[in-house]
């Protein structure tokens, strides 16, 4: 008998060879119908795959990350099989599961999709996956794989085999359709009752634009069709939400070839926004203890070989400037800058925790092809700090990060969220990971432990932590469901003593500190992009670029609107005047288009009366105010971060 270990920390006992599936049928026909594939020590393995030895297990649905990426890999196979039905003779290179559906790059010859095509594509799918065909894996030696691609005349899966040795070789085959796939996969096509083909693209092979441009399908696929009907119409929202385009509508950015990819230009509404959040961080920081700091954009090559971030990241960092002699680096991070401040300066166990916050430029060369509005950039200002603390110190300081998190994303009205605990992998200590085994083992459950006790909802995900320690990626969503890697809070062991950190501790001996790395906000850029698709472009009143506009009817009334945008900017309120010979109701239209939150309209009563006609923006007519009232209002809404 095997024992199986339950993620609740339940073990049963089963004959050797049991599947995931067969252990969920013995818990229950329900759960078995929902099981998409079983983790099994850790690893992802279809439901159908025999377990022989003992094992940690678990069971994997529609509601778990790892039972959506493998369903959406197993409707790539379904797609291919649809499309090489319909185009005989196609190669097809890969199909990955993404973020929210999946994509297959396909070699067409000279042959092209049509619009109509795709649909016929996607009708065959359904057919298909009518027929409950199973996923079906088959070890293959490595010259019987080479033999069966050669013969297809298929340079692409040639070309990967190249990679592979016998032992780590399988095929998948599902109808009539099979392909070199390591899986896993979902039972069977069944499963897959709901999917739209969203779009055709060119890909270069390998993302090399030296090779064959191939044809990339991105679909989506659901179990159930009210699922994919609501992801739809999320679809649509997100089209009207799209940072890009709100952006360049309301002024807050923009992007000049001359300036280059990837290096946005606020503009002074987006300016205005930027200069908001960092009054709101810097107020929370100075509350919490922090103190600022001020680094340089450069520093010398010696800098980060000390840090360790020149092996690690030197693909993502530009190239080095020489000068006399010497290489200098863009800033890509603010830690080693701060890690020398905090070295300048002989410290006792009694000045920490010392919490040091910069609101700093950091450069970071991304591919082109990953460039993306103001989610990819390479140039990024960082709502950043470190905490040099004691070890006794660590769940105190860890904690009050969280909390910090939660404080915001209650002022941004952030409903949804999940800490996502990113661990390291053994096997690549020494590799992508600092080599010390059990500080990574004691950090992580240092961490793992105060999430626990703060009841703050988590997830750990292997092999996914910084070089120097665990960390916490913070996910959120947006109003219309869409999730976001907002920020992080990392765990550091490894630099405190790369860099010779210390402070005198209570017996008077030198110490190291533990270094905690927190961006609660993230960066202004990925933030106010998130931002931007969160409010549909109608930020709150404190946030908001423009806080009101002032429409007199007509010109005879412009001097009391005049008196009146006075009164708002000496109370500190963002005002402008639309001065324009326009009518009232192209005013007001125009106003609403560009978001802004109230609307002052002033004709002969409300001059005659000392009075302002309000109107807010989505709630429209709020009545008549006296101006002083009705700026007390603002200020409040404006003061509480309403």
């Amino acid at each position: 008998m095997i024992r199986i270990s339950f993620p609740d920390g339940a073990i049963r006992e089963y004959q050797p060879g049991v599947t995931g599936m067969e252990i969920a049928r013995s818990i229950s026909e329900g759960l078995a119908r929902k099981v998409l594939a079983a983790r099994v020590n850790g690893e992802v393995w279809d439901a159908s795959r025999p377990i022989t030895t003992d094992a940690t297990l678990s069971l994997l649905t529609w509601e778990d990350t790892d039972g959506k990426s493998t369903f959406w890999h197993s409707s790539a196979h379904l797609m291919a099989e649809a499309v090489e039905a319909i185009f005989p003779g196609v190669k097809f290179w890969v199909g990955p599961p993404i973020d929210k559906g999946f994509y297959y790059d396909i070699d067409l010859g000279d042959r092209a999709i049509s619009e109509e095509q795709l649909k016929q594509i996607e009708l065959l799918m359904s057919d298909l996956a009518k027929k409950n065909s199973v996923y079906e894996r088959k070890a293959v030696p490595k010259a019987e794989a080479v033999s069966y691609f050669s013969e297809k005349g298929d340079e692409y899966k040639l070309d990967l085999l190249q990679g592979l040795n016998d032992g780590e070789i399988t095929f998948y085959t599902q109808g009539n359709f099979t392909d070199l796939c390591r899986g896993p996969h979902i039972p069977h096509t069944g499963l897959i009752k709901a999917v739209k083909l969203t779009n055709i693209a060119g890909a270069y092979w390998k993302g090399d634009e030296k090779n064959k441009q191939l044809t990339r399908i991105y679909g989506v696929s659901f179990p159930n069709q009210k699922e994919l009907d609501e992801y739809l119409l999320m679809l649509e929202e997100a089209k009207k939400r799209d940072h890009r385009k709100l952006g360049k509508e309301l002024g807050i950015f923009t992007f000049d070839d001359e300036v280059g990819p990837g290096l946005p230009l606020w503009m002074p509404n987006g300016t205005v926004v930027i200069e908001e959040l960092e009054r709101l961080a810097k107020e929370t920081e100075q509350d919490a203890g922090y103190k600022r700091v001020v680094t340089p954009h450069i520093a010398k090559e010696s800098l980060y070989l000390t840090s360790g971030h020149l092996p690690y990241y030197q693909e993502s960092m530009y190239p080095a400037m020489e000068m006399e002699g010497t290489k200098y680096y863009l800033k890509a991070m603010n830690c080693p800058h701060h890690h020398k401040i905090f070295a300048a300066e002989s410290r006792s166990y009694k000045e920490l925790p010392l919490r040091l916050a910069e609101y700093g430029t950091c450069y970071r060369y991304e591919q082109s092809g990953e460039l993306f509005g103001l989610m990819r950039v390479r140039c990024l200002h960082m709502n950043d700090a470190h905490i040099y603390c004691t070890r006794e110190q660590f769940a105190d300081e860890f904690r009050a990060v969280n909390d910090m998190y939660l404080k915001y994303f209650k002022i941004f009205g952030i409903d949804k969220y999940v800490m996502r605990l990113s661990l390291h992998d053994p096997a690549k200590l020494g590799k992508k990971y600092i080599d010390e085994p059990e500080l990574w083992l004691e950090t992580e459950a240092m961490v793992r432990r105060v999430l626990i006790e703060s009841n703050i909802p988590f997830i750990e995900v292997p092999d996914e932590g910084a070089f120097y320690g665990p960390k916490i990626d913070v996910q959120i969503w947006s109003a219309i469901g869409r999730e976001f890697t907002l920020a992080t809070n990392q765990v550091d062991f490894a630099q405190g003593r790369r860099f010779k950190l210390n402070f005198t501790n209570k017996d008077n001996q030198p110490e190291t500190p533990l270094i905690i790395h927190r961006a609660p906000l993230g960066t202004h850029e990925r933030f106010i992009g998130f931002l931007l698709e969160h409010y549909a472009g109608k930020f709150p009143l404190w946030l908001a670029p423009q806080q009101v506009r002032i429409l007199p009817i007509s010109d005879k009334f412009l001097p009391y609107a005049q008196e009146v945008l006075k009164q708002l900017k000496k109370a500190d309120i963002r005002a402008e005047l639309d001065d324009r010979s326009e009518k009232i109701g192209k005013k007001i239209r125009d106003t609403e288009l560009m978001r802004v939150p109230y609307m002052f309209v002033i004709g002969e009563k409300e001059v005659n009366e000392h009075k302002v006609a309000v109107r807010k923006q989505g709630q429209g007519d709020q009545g008549a105010k006296d101006v002083s009232e009705i700026i007390s209002i603002l200020k409040n809404e404006i003061t509480e971060r309403q």
